[in-house]
This record gives C-alpha cells, structure tokens and sequence, in this order.
C-alpha cells in the first residue's frame, strides 16, 4: 500500500480506493458496484432517497402465540439469555427463570430459591470452569383501580472472568442443583485492545420493537455475522400497551386523557428478549436506554426494567449508573451517553464523561465512538431538535477528546451528517449517524423539517431533561429561522427505511460504514456505504500525544494544527 502526502492530508492508495469491479444483476436489473466514497472527499451535498411508495411504513405486531416469543422452557429452567461485554477479559452473562405474574394483587418469586450459575470452557460439553453470581427480580406497580401489576420472574446475572482474546467458549446456566440448566451455547471474546485488532463487524440497530420488521432486520442482521451488536435505545416498546395487553401505534390515542398513569405492559419485555435470544445469547448485546424505556410507576421509579434486564459494565468503566458507561472492544473505545438522566455540565454525567474522555489511550484504542439515542443533529419532522440542549451541553467536550462517530435512534428513519462542530462543516468533527429505524410499530419517519408546513413551532420541542435553561435551548438558528427551507448542507444522506448498520474497522484510521434496508438484498445492495477516515495527524484533537502538548485547549481552538 502507497501513501502520498498531499500537503497535510494523507491519501493511502491501494487499499481503501474502490473503483467499479463490474456489474452483476439483482431483481432483474443489472447493479453496478460504485466506487466506495470516504469521508476525506467531503462536505457531501445534502441527498434524499425518494421513499418507495410501494413499501409499508409500518408493519403489525407480531402476535402473541407467534414461536418466536412464546416461552420455549419449562419451571425454572434459563430463558431470554443475554450477553455483554464487562471488560477485555470478562463477560456477563444474563437470563431469567421462573414465570413473570401479573394482576391486582401479585407476590415476588424469592430470588434465593434458584442460584445463578455459569459453567463454560474452551471444550464443547466439558465445562472446566464456573461462576456464581447474583439474582433479583422487579415490580412494575399502579395502585389504580382496573390497572394491573407485575412481577418479573428471577434475572439472574453473571460475570464470567479470565477469558482469553478471541476465543471460543461454550457455556451454559442455571441451578445445576436443580438440574435446570440450559442448553449449549458458544461465544467468541473479542480481540484485545490493539491499534491493530479489532471485531470483524459491528451492527448498530435502533428503536427495534417486536413487529414483522423487527424481525427481518434481526434476521438480516444475524446472516451479516456480527461480533457484536449496539442497541441504540427503544428495544421492547412495552410502553405503547397499558396492562390488558392492548395498545396502538400512537401513544396518544392508546392512553387518551383519562389514564391516571402512563401504564405499560410489561410481559411484552419478555416476548422480547424470547425474540432475540438467538442473537444475544451467541454476540454480547450492548444497550442503552431511550424515551421508551422511562415506563414511570409509583414512587416516581422508572426505567425499573431496563435496568433490571439488562448488566452493562457501568461500575467497570466508572459509572455509578446503567444509564451511561463505556467499554472497549479491540481498538475502539465506545461511550454510551445517557439522555433521560441529568447532562448538565454540573452534573454527575458530564464530570463522568470528561473524566472517561481524558483516559482514552489513543495510542491502544485509536477508535472513540459515542451512542446516546436522540440524535442531535436531524432534518426529519420528527424529534426535530429536541435535544438541542443536550448537544450544547456536551458538544464541544465530544469534540475537544476528538469522538470520531456518533450515533443516534429515537427519529425512525436513516441519516448521515456530515463532519461537524455546531452546525458548521468540520473535517475534525465527528459523523453523525442515526439508525432509529431497526422495525417500531411506530411507523417510519416520512416528513422532513424543511418541506413546507414541516417546521415544528420552537415551543413544542423543549429539552425537558435539561435544567438550567428550562429546557428551551432552540436559539442556534439559520438565518433567523428555526428550520432550513431545504435538506440542510450538514444532511448528507436520509432515507426512510427500515435496516441496520455495519461497522467494519480496517485499521487506526479507516472504517467501513454500510446501511443495510431491509427490503434490500443485503449482501448484494446497499442504501450506503462509506469509508470514514481518521486524520490524526491532521487534527490534534484526534491525536492523544499531541492534544496533551497543549496546556490550554478550548471550543474555539483550531484543532487542525501542528
């Protein structure tokens, strides 16, 4: 591979520059595989794929007795298994046992009735190795007359540790004192952290629910083989059903005025994760929370479920909470940012992220991606600049630390930003992705800010999680206006459709970034693809050793500096 200077940017040949290989026919039609763009050619001018009128927006749920989410086990033996990465070397390991109850009245299983125990090794059936670890179970409570409550059956979780880099290991859990263990299953540990190592491919999925669509984007996923997968917020979308189990795609027209409480229907977590055990109980499952998982009960508790379910290495990566944490896989650094917990500068949050950014060792991890769900930059009508002051408040931390990639859900359609630093191009900022689009009963989103009658009104778009500006920040207009006449300079690529996302890491400096559609033969179309390219000998702020030679760095220095 050549590499020619061209004044301070680097330009590698040979490896990363495609050219057309051909063509070969795909629906009838014969395709031809351009060449792959990268992230060095742009600004991109702004682009819209025309939705395909002859597609659903939407699609049904799938139904209760379907295979896929009925429970497979019987008693208290393990189900909706779920991995996670802890650190380099250790995995969680998580599952359920027992039956969920619910109705007027309901009594906890006792969660030391069952043990919570892994046995795996290297050997397929021959477990060398065990660990304990610990057990719990969550109410969802509404002391309303006609509402109904629930109880989970036992989460069990467990950390397994030791484990040696890109390995397979076989395992399974339970109680072997009550001979309630599960089947088989095997996983492969990542690569360790290296300039050099990384996961063959990394899917990114978002606002997923339990529908048709759903289904096909996990199925997609799963023939795409990924080492591991990044949930970006909104999974199960108990919250659109109050407690008989009924519920609509609009949450307005499912609870109307008269609910005393936001109800939601909680088995619907279970069929859930029954749907998607094939997946997470063979790739560690990465999460972080969204709007749809706030499920508010009595004592002013929320997000009761998400963080029962779910073990995320937040203590191990400094976090006093499962609401953000960070976690390394091979040579990228990844930072799950909570936005329905306080952001403030002041905050917890903020000095946890500063404190996590400043440690990242860009010499062993060259890679830093961040994930929150609501996307700060977005052109769609829906969600549009929501979180505006969340963006304020840590944009310019995410920037001075040099994140490379940020992804986003919550707007259920896809869209690709240019490099940028508030709202301006900048080939030193990050891309902005947002994949909120994994299969909702919610619909896609259609409408974009910038057709006519599309601009929301400022007022109805308030940053309620943010305090001190009580949560209005839409001041950073254009022009006087708060929504483009036209698809922003910053909107690269949008596209309404259902699908998921690959990241596919070549080295220190080149990703592959590719969207799959659903509707789209996956190995043979897809609706975008592009290089992402890091230039840390261009940009200091990407550049650990020479970002520390300065004593003083602020929002407004040039970070395209030698």
């Amino acid at each position: 591979m050549g590499v020619v200077m061209r004044g301070r940017r680097m330009v590698f040949l040979g490896l990363f520059v495609v050219l057309v290989i051909g063509s070969f026919v795909a629906g009838g039609e014969a395709v031809v595989r351009q060449r792959i763009p990268t992230t060095l050619e742009g600004p991109f001018k702004p682009y819209t794929k025309k939705f395909d009128k002859s597609l659903r927006a939407g699609s049904d749920d799938l139904p209760m007795y379907d295979p896929r989410v009925v429970k497979r086990v019987t008693a208290i033996y393990p189900e909706q298994i779920t991995l996670a990465l802890s650190t380099p070397d250790a995995m969680w390991v998580s599952w359920i046992s027992g039956d969920w109850q619910m109705g007027p009245k309901v009594t906890p299983l006792d969660p030391s009735t069952v043990k919570s125990v892994v046995e795996f090794s290297t050997v397929s059936g021959v477990y060398t190795d065990s660990a304990n670890g610990t057990s719990e179970v969550y109410s969802q409570i509404y002391p309303f007359e006609g509402l109904l409550n629930y109880t989970s059956g036992i989460i069990h979780h467990v950390r397994i540790t030791g484990l040696k880099p890109g390995t397979t290991y076989f395992y399974r859990c339970g109680d072997p004192t009550l001979s309630a263990m599960s089947d088989e299953h095997a996983f492969k540990t990542l690569p360790a952290p290296g300039p050099s190592s990384y996961p063959t491919r990394i899917a990114i999925i978002g606002d997923l629910g339990l529908t048709y669509n759903s289904t096909s984007t996990v199925d997609h996923m799963r023939e795409n083989n990924p080492d591991l997968v990044l949930m970006v917020g909104d999974l199960s979308y108990a919250n659109l059903y109050i407690t008989n189990g009924t519920g609509t795609s609009d949450y307005g027209q499912t609870f109307g005025k008269i609910t005393p409480i936001h109800e939601t229907y909680q088995p619907r977590w279970d069929m859930w994760q029954r749907m998607i055990e094939p997946l997470t109980s063979t790739v560690p499952f990465m999460v972080i929370e969204g709007n749809h998982e706030y499920e508010p009960q009595i004592n002013n508790e929320s997000f009761v479920a998400y963080n029962a379910r779910f073990a995320v290495p937040h203590a191990e990566s400094n976090s006093s909470t499962s609401m953000y944490y960070s976690f390394n896989a091979g040579g990228i650094h990844f930072i799950m940012i909570g936005a329905y917990i306080d952001y403030n500068r002041t905050g917890e949050q903020f000095r946890w992220l500063k404190e996590d950014l400043a440690r990242v060792d860009r010499n062993v991890t060259p890679w830093v991606i961040a994930l929150t769900h609501p996307p700060w930059y977005n052109s769609y009508k829906s969600h549009y600049r929501e979180v505006e002051c969340m963006r304020q408040s840590m944009e310019d931390l995410l920037y001075k630390y040099g994140v490379d990639v940020m992804f986003h859900g919550h707007v259920h359609a896809y869209e690709r930003i240019n490099r940028l630093y508030n709202y301006k191009y900048d080939p030193c900022g990050p891309v902005y992705i947002t994949v909120g689009d994994g299969g909702n009963g919610e619909k896609l989103a259609l409408p974009h800010a910038d057709e006519k009658g599309g601009c929301p009104d400022p007022m109805t778009t308030p940053d309620h999680t943010f305090s001190n500006l009580s949560g209005y920040c839409g001041f950073n207009f254009t022009n006087g206006k708060f929504c483009w006449d036209k698809q922003p300079v910053w909107s690269a690529w949008r596209d309404s459709s259902f699908g998921h996302g690959i990241i596919e890491v070549k080295n220190a400096t080149h990703l592959l970034w590719t969207w799959h559609r659903n509707q789209d033969h996956y190995d043979e179309v897809v609706g975008d693809q592009i290089y992402i390219v890091r230039q840390p000998h261009v940009c200091a702020n990407q550049n650990m050793l020479r970002r520390n030679k300065s004593t003083y760095y602020s929002s407004r220095s040039d970070p395209r500096r030698k």
